[in-house]
This record gives structure tokens, sequence and C-alpha cells, in this order.
């Protein structure tokens, strides 16, 4: 019977563990604010670790009124490239925690 509490106690342990984990990794990502730029700095985009645009910066030199889908390709561009970097950041958040452990994350 004590080993059955000893088992309980340590799953118990590693599920308050866990939580922390996760609470830490939440704030984190609320804290982490990444940025992108194309077009050879033309736009740029700085995201935050919800994956909320939280600022776009665009150089009045692309702004042609003949050719808005460049401006429009440049904008997807950079919110795609900030969402890649949050999630590349991610992912080495989550395997720090995992100590490099396959399979943990």
């Amino acid at each position: 019977m004590a080993r059955r509490t000893d088992e309980t106690m340590n799953l118990r342990q590693l599920m308050k563990q866990a939580q922390q984990m996760q609470d830490r990794l939440k704030q984190e990502m609320g804290e982490l604010v990444v940025e992108a730029t194309v077009g050879g700095n033309m736009v740029s985009v700085k995201m935050n670790g919800h994956k909320n645009v939280i600022a776009v910066t665009i150089d009045p030199e692309v702004m042609d009124p003949e050719d808005p889908s460049m401006l429009q390709d440049l904008v997807l561009a950079a919110v795609n490239e900030a969402g890649r970097k949050v999630d590349d950041e991610m992912q080495g958040k989550l395997g720090g925690m995992s100590g490099g452990l396959p399979g943990m994350f």
C-alpha cells in the first residue's frame, strides 16, 4: 500500500511540475516579441508570442498606388515570417524545458 501512495505522490508532483512549466511558458510567450522585415527593410512586422501583430512599419517608398499588390505581398510575407519566428522561439523553449528528451513535448 505504501508503494501505491508513493506512486500517487510522484504522479501529483509530476503534474504540478508540468503545470508550472506550462504557466511559465505562457508567461514567456506573452512577453516575447519578434520582428520580421522583408523587401530590404521596406516592411517590418512585430508580433508577440501569442501571434498577435503589434506593429507594422511600411517605408513610404513602397506605397505605389499603381501597384498595391506589391505592398500586400510584402506585408503578407512579413506577417508569415514573424509567425515562423514565434514558432521557432516556442520550439526552442519547449526543447529547453524538456531537457532535450525526445517526445517530451
